[in-house]
């Protein structure tokens, strides 16, 4: 703030920046000024208005524009204020995370309609753990395994679980795909697997192609990769009647069913969708 220039209110300054965002062609503008000034400030959003008129400190004022400069270079909103909502709860992301998408809550949802009263469920790349942690909050008496070949969101999961209270029922691994459980079965398997064609990453928003683990996102040339090897194996590591749930991208449908119903042991298969209508979820039971 220039030497003799009136301090500015929470309302301007908010102006100001959804003006800027929208020249840089930042999604949602005015919300994103608002989410991070509430993030600087340590309020809600409705404290933002409820306080229009209360002058920010020049401190105040810099900490937020650094994080208006970080955020129109295209950096994620989440990865600035460290955290993500997810099944209406927060949970702690940064860099090597991917970010927990709305769309996914379809994949906890298809896993709540099919699991009992108790169980054991593997997670394939739990990431910031936001689908185990979900999963066994609305099922107290469902234990998991999560597995990832990184540090980084293993270590995020495990943040996450110890936030929520689920930590002594979530076993995280390091590894790919089954190795870390090879003699081991389960009533559920999910993942959200890394689905875009590689050939798609860098033609994605900045925030994504830039800014998010490459590894959670590139599924090979196809982008399915990593749904056929986890679908091919699955029926060694279910249980009898135990089901595979995997989340896929737009306009795969018809190739994850014909990959699952291949695969020799697994029937029953069926595409979810989301709540947009458009199909999300891949399941099938290891008869």
């Amino acid at each position: 703030m220039a030497e003799g220039q009136a301090p500015l209110t929470p309302v301007e300054l908010i102006r100001l920046t959804a003006e800027y965002f929208a020249k840089k062609g930042i999604d949602s503008p005015r919300l994103t000024a608002e989410v991070l000034l509430a993030s600087v400030l340590s309020v809600t959003r409705l404290d933002l208005y409820l306080q229009y008129d209360k002058p920010l400190s020049s401190a105040e004022v810099d900490s937020f524009r650094a994080l208006v400069r970080r955020r129109a270079a295209g950096e994620p909103t989440a990865y600035l204020l460290g955290k993500r909502e997810f099944w209406s709860l927060d949970f702690a992301v940064g860099p090597g995370v991917l970010i927990p998408r709305p769309d996914t809550e379809t994949l906890v949802e298809s896993c709540l309609s099919i699991m009992g009263g108790e169980g054991r469920f593997l997670e394939i790349g739990v990431g910031s753990g936001a689908v185990s942690v979900a999963l066994l909050k609305e099922r107290p008496r469902w234990t998991a395994v999560g597995i990832d070949t990184e540090t980084a969101p293993l270590d995020c999961a495990r943040k996450n679980a110890e936030t929520h209270g689920v930590a002594d029922r979530l076993d995280l691994r390091r590894g790919s795909l089954f190795s870390p459980v090879e003699n081991e079965t389960f009533d559920l398997i999910v993942s959200n697997p890394p689905y875009i064609p590689s050939g798609d990453i860098d033609s994605l928003a900045a925030e994504v192609s830039r800014f998010e683990p490459r590894k959670a996102l590139d599924g090979g040339v196809d982008g399915l990769d990593l749904i056929r090897e986890i679908a091919n194996k699955a029926p060694t590591r279910l249980k009898s009647k135990g089901a595979l749930l995997l989340e896929f991208g737009t306009g795969q449908e018809e190739a994850v069913a014909g990959i699952l119903e291949s695969v020799p042991g697994l029937s029953g298969m069926r595409i979810i969708s989301d709540y947009a209508k458009k199909p999300r979820v891949a399941a099938a039971i290891k008869i």
